[in-house]
């Protein structure tokens, strides 16, 4: 019998950040990236952390006051801050996170506006991307929410 063949896994080391408390480089999460499959733009395949969780439930852009904009990328942005914001409040960074869910009411509204989220979203996490799957639906609970976003950080022990 012979061994399965199949593609080797490669675990790529996440630039080490320091720890604001102790000045120390921590180990976060690492990328899961099986060898000689296509490098993904924007999120990654896999991931890998050992520490604490965060998670948020599905936030949305509203603003304090509970208003949402028209606009889908400002909805985004929002969205993002809120994230970063529950992320604070657990003791999270956004290099903390391990993977996203995105629930869209429109694929064709977010892929129209891929350069204007990719900015967006490096302005609020920087060029850390965990793994992420985007989802259309129907509809979200607000009915002028035009995206919803699930967020699962891990924060090194």
């Amino acid at each position: 019998m012979t061994a399965p063949k199949g593609p080797t896994l490669t675990v790529v080391p996440h630039p080490k950040t320091p720890d604001v408390e102790t000045d120390t480089p921590s180990s976060g999460p690492q990328v899961l990236q099986p060898s000689g499959w296509p490098m993904p733009k924007g999120y990654a395949n896999g991931m890998a952390a050992d520490g604490r969780l965060v998670v948020t439930g599905g936030v949305i852009g509203w603003d304090t006051q509970g208003h949402l904009a028209p606009d889908f990328v400002a909805q985004v942005r929002q969205t993002l801050s809120n994230i970063s914001e529950i992320l604070a409040e657990g003791g999270a960074r956004p290099e903390h996170l391990v993977r996203l869910t995105w629930y869209v009411v429109d694929i064709e509204e977010y892929l129209a506006s891929l350069k204007e989220l990719g900015r967006a979203y490096r302005e609020i996490f920087g060029a850390h991307y965990p793994a992420m799957a985007l989802v259309q639906v129907v509809r979200l609970v607000e009915k002028a929410a035009r995206v919803e976003i699930e967020a699962t950080a891990v924060v090194p022990r």
